[in-house]
């Protein structure tokens, strides 16, 4: 069976698990972690992509992020390949690292947030790494740490996950930790790890007392949320699909959405097409990405070489694009005229 395409939309957390080909070490040292975090580190803050927690152990890694601008699967190619071939290079060695798909669930916030902050943090004491909760509270391959104050960084939200504890710092850290403290007890929680409706549901008795109560829920392997989440998101990305198809069945490629964006601003093709830092060249550029990567599905890395700029310069246009249009309401098809094409 053909594996599924990933869901993804700005705002959408993910529970991201990668782990090294035949679950063989992809963390050797304490080299090896400090450059896969400073490179994470660096993408996270180029894309401003949100990371609650992370856990890094010696033959997979753990990351809770929410989509920006950016998708979470460019995030993680720029990650997964520029890791991989310094780990390569430094311990002289050749083929893959990482398994060909990592594990990507998208999942509901309200249910699940905390939940999976508790079980990424709790990582390496399950896993043996570190002794206790004292020593947890210290380690430095894990987003715990920095919550704790203990480690900083500038690219882990640490205020969000406090503040959901309390307003004043002492006691909010003091709450976090207690909360951390309850889930070692919990142990492995595979219900944590995948999507699905058994996951979701807590296990086949609670989907089977739910039958029995001719209680039914949607379930997908790639979404950890209830029936209702599921079916929400499944619809989302449903209606992205055929959005996407329908503008391919239009004609629309790159060429095309640059002669929307000079319709719409009033301007030739070529100034869309300019290099500059005037300010009509650099909102056109950045509603030409921001179309280009959302409704066409044009990899960030293409329109990159192709306008002849850097990556991270892309994804600021995304962002920026994103904002012009919702501000003046700009659209690349009416919806009238998208809705009117989709019925029979």
């Amino acid at each position: 069976m053909p594996r599924k395409s990933r869901i993804d939309a700005p705002g959408a957390l993910h529970h991201i698990i990668a782990r090294g080909i035949e679950r063989k070490e992809i963390f050797k040292d304490d080299t090896d972690q400090n450059n896969f975090l400073d490179r994470l580190g660096g993408i996270l803050t180029d894309t401003k992509t949100i990371c609650y927690a992370w856990a890094l152990i010696p033959n997979h890694f753990h990351l809770l992020l929410r989509t920006g601008s950016v998708p979470i699967s460019t995030i993680m190619r720029r990650l997964l390949t520029g890791y991989a071939i310094f780990h390569n290079r430094r311990h002289r060695r050749h083929g893959h690292l990482f398994q060909n798909r990592y594990k990507s669930i998208l999942c509901q916030e309200e249910v699940y947030l905390l939940e999976l902050i508790r079980y990424i943090h709790l990582n390496p004491l399950r896993a043996n790494i570190v002794l206790d909760l004292n020593h947890l509270d210290r380690y430095p391959y894990v987003g715990h740490s920095v919550i704790m104050g203990k480690r900083k960084n500038n690219w882990q939200d640490i205020d969000s996950v406090l503040e959901m504890f309390d307003k004043r710092l002492g006691r909010a850290r003091r709450g976090y930790r207690a909360f951390i403290k309850k889930g070692i007890s919990q142990g492995k929680r595979p219900d944590l790890i995948g999507g699905g409706l058994v996951r979701s549901a807590g296990g086949w008795s609670v989907v089977k007392a739910l039958r029995s109560a001719k209680i039914y829920q949607k379930g997908d392997e790639r979404i950890l949320g209830d029936g209702d989440f599921v079916e929400r998101t499944l619809s989302l990305a449903k209606e992205a699909l055929e959005k996407k198809y329908f503008l391919m069945a239009q004609g629309f490629d790159l060429e095309k959405v640059a002669g929307r964006v000079a319709d719409i601003l009033g301007m030739g093709i070529e100034e869309v097409w300019s290099a500059g830092k005037y300010r009509r060249i650099v909102e056109a550029r950045s509603l030409l990405c921001f179309w280009a990567v959302r409704e066409l599905g044009i990899s960030m890395s293409s329109l990159a070489r192709k306008l002849k700029i850097s990556l991270p310069a892309i994804s600021q246009s995304v962002a920026r694009g994103e904002k012009l249009a919702r501000r003046n309401q700009y659209l690349l098809v009416e919806k009238n005229k998208f809705k009117s094409e989709e019925r029979p």
